[in-house]
């Protein structure tokens, strides 16, 4: 889906978020996506070394 959205889209939705949430917002917006997907990430990579070690221990 995000593949296809290229340089004008991301700059439509750039500012179609610049207008609904306002300059002072969106850092902070930012921010938390950022976190959030740090935590995913985290959370996957977790995940995954659990199953890589249950496999081990099944052999």
């Amino acid at each position: 889906m995000l593949q296809n959205i290229g340089i004008p889209g991301l700059i439509l939705i750039l500012v179609i978020a610049l207008i609904v949430f306002g300059p002072s917002k969106l850092p902070e917006i930012g921010r938390a996506f950022g976190h959030t997907l740090r935590e995913f990430k985290s959370s996957a990579k977790d995940l995954m070394s659990e199953d890589q070690e249950d496999s081990r221990k099944s052999k």
